[in-house]
C-alpha cells in the first residue's frame, strides 16, 4: 500500500530520515527531554548533522532555503519524523516556525524574506505566531482585541496574547492585530512582523500546559504588547489581510500537525502490539485477549483511514486546491484517533504506560491538545457539515473525490 501512495524517490528519502532517527534521535530522546543546557547543546549538534546530511527544512522548497518537494513528499517523510516529539526540531521543520516560513515565502516582500525568512529557514532564529488571546474565544478571531494603530509610518501595537508557542527565546513574532475596527469583520485585521527586542514587547511567562512549562521551543507563552512600534513595512501581505493569511497559514499548519500525528500513532501502535505479545496474564499473552485484539484492529483501521485522508488532502493541496473541507475533516478525525490509539497503548502497558519507561505518557500529554489547537474539533466538524449541507441546498449534492 505504501508503494502506491508515494513515488519511489519519496520512499528513498524517507529511508534516509528513518536511518537518521534510529541512529541519532531515538537514542537521545531522554536527554533532550530534560530540556537543560546539555539538552540544548545536544539539539544544536543534531541539527548540524541533519544539515550536513541534506535533511534540513523539508517543509519548504529550495528557493526558500529548504529541501521540500511539496505536501505529499512532506507527508511521506513525517510518518518517520512525527514518531518523535523532538525530530521536527532536529530537522528544522518545527511548528510554529514551519507555518510562519510558509506564509513569509508566499506573501513576504523581498526585504521581509531577507530579514525574517532567510534566518528562520536556516535555523539561526525561531519565531512564534501571536494570535490567541485570554480574554476572548480562540475559535472566533473576529473577537480579537489586540490593536495596531497607524502613527505615520509606524504601527503602534497594544494587546494581550497567550499560547504563543515557542515565544521563549524567539527572535520575532507574526502578530494578528485589529488595524481597522470599522471595516467589515474579516477585513479588520492585519498581520505584522514584530521583533521580540522591540520596546513594549514582553514575553511574560511560559503558561504550563498539562503540568509542563517547557523551555524555548516547547513553551506556550503569555505575551503583552504595550505601545510596541514597528514600521508599517513590517505588514505581512496587505492591510486587512490577516484573516486570509490566517487561513493560508493554519490550513497547511493543520495538515502538518496531522502528518506528525501519523508518526505518533504508528509508534504507539507498534509499542502496543509488541508489548501485547510479550506480556502474559491469566494464562497467556495479552495478545490472546479479545479486548486487546479489538483495540489492535480498531487502531489499525483508524491509522490507515488517517493515512489515506492525509495523503488525499496533501495531493489536492499540491494540485492547487485549498482542500479546506478535507483538511477540517482530517483535523478532527485524526486528533480523536491519535488520542484513542495512544490511550489504548497505555492501557495495554498498564501502570508502565504512565511512566517514563516508554514515550507513551509524554505522547498522551501532548496528544490531548490536538483536539483544541488550530481550531477545536467542534469548529472543524461545523465547517465540514456546513459546506456539505450548503452544496445540497444549492442542488449540487456532494461528490466524494
Amino acid at each position: 500500500m505504501t508503494e502506491t501512495l508515494f513515488p519511489a524517490e519519496y520512499l528513498e528519502a524517507r529511508a534516509r530520515y528513518r536511518a537518521f532517527m534510529e541512529q541519532h534521535v531515538y537514542p537521545n530522546e531522554a536527554a533532550i527531554g530534560r530540556e537543560d543546557d546539555a539538552a540544548m547543546a545536544l539539539l544544536e549538534d543534531l541539527r548540524a548533522r541533519a544539515r550536513d546530511e541534506g535533511l534540513w527544512a523539508p517543509h519548504v522548497p529550495s528557493e526558500a532555503g529548504g529541501t521540500g518537494l511539496g505536501f505529499l513528499y512532506y507527508a511521506c517523510l513525517n510518518e518517520e519524523i512525527g514518531r518523535s516529539t523532538y525530530a521536527q526540531l532536529v530537522f528544522g521543520c518545527q511548528a510554529p516556525d514551519a507555518g510562519n516560513a510558509e506564509i513569509l515565502h508566499l506573501f513576504g516582500t523581498g526585504e521581509q524574506k531577507e530579514r525574517f525568512l532567510r534566518p528562520l529557514v536556516a535555523g539561526e532564529v525561531r519565531s512564534f505566531f501571536s494570535m490567541t488571546e485570554p480574554e476572548v474565544s480562540g475559535s472566533d478571531p473576529t473577537l480579537l482585541r489586540t490593536r495596531a494603530t497607524r502613527d505615520g509610518d509606524e504601527w503602534v501595537i497594544d494587546g494581550h496574547k497567550w499560547f504563543s508557542s515557542g515565544a521563549d527565546g524567539a527572535a520575532f513574532a507574526i502578530v494578528f492585530a485589529i488595524s481597522d475596527p470599522e471595516a467589515e469583520p474579516h477585513r479588520r485585521g492585519s498581520m505584522i512582523l514584530v521583533p521580540v527586542d522591540t520596546p513594549g514587547v514582553d514575553v511574560v511567562r511560559a503558561v504550563p500546559v498539562m503540568g509542563h512549562s517547557g523551555r524555548g521551543w516547547s513553551t506556550h507563552c503569555e505575551v503583552r504588547y504595550t505601545g510596541a512600534r514597528v514600521p508599517v513595512t513590517n505588514t505581512l501581505g496587505g492591510e486587512g489581510d490577516a484573516f486570509m493569511l490566517a487561513q493560508k497559514r493554519l490550513g497547511p499548519g493543520r495538515i502538518h500537525h496531522v502528518m506528525r500525528w501519523l508518526g505518533q500513532m504508528q509508534r504507539a501502535f507498534g509499542l502496543m502490539c509488541r508489548y501485547a505479545n510479550e506480556r502474559e496474564a491469566f494464562g497467556g499473552p495479552l495478545a490472546d485477549k479479545q479486548t486487546v485484539q479489538n483495540w489492535v484492529a480498531d487502531s489499525a483501521a483508524e491509522i490507515q483511514a488517517c493515512r489515506l485522508l492525509t495523503m488525499d488532502a496533501a495531493r489536492k493541496i499540491d494540485e492547487g486546491s485549498d482542500a479546506r473541507v478535507e483538511v477540517s475533516l482530517l483535523k478532527f478525525y485524526a486528533a480523536r484517533a491519535l488520542c484513542d490509539v495512544i490511550d489504548r497503548a497505555i492501557q495495554v502497558h498498564g501502570a508502565r504506560g504512565l511512566t517514563d519507561e516508554t514515550p507513551l505518557a509524554v505522547m498522551a500529554m501532548m496528544a490531548r491538545g490536538a483536539r483544541i489547537y488550530d481550531g477545536p474539533d467542534e469548529v472543524h466538524r461545523m465547517v465540514v457539515a456546513r459546506r456539505i449541507l450548503r452544496s445540497f441546498r444549492d442542488g449540487e449534492g456532494w461528490q466524494f473525490s
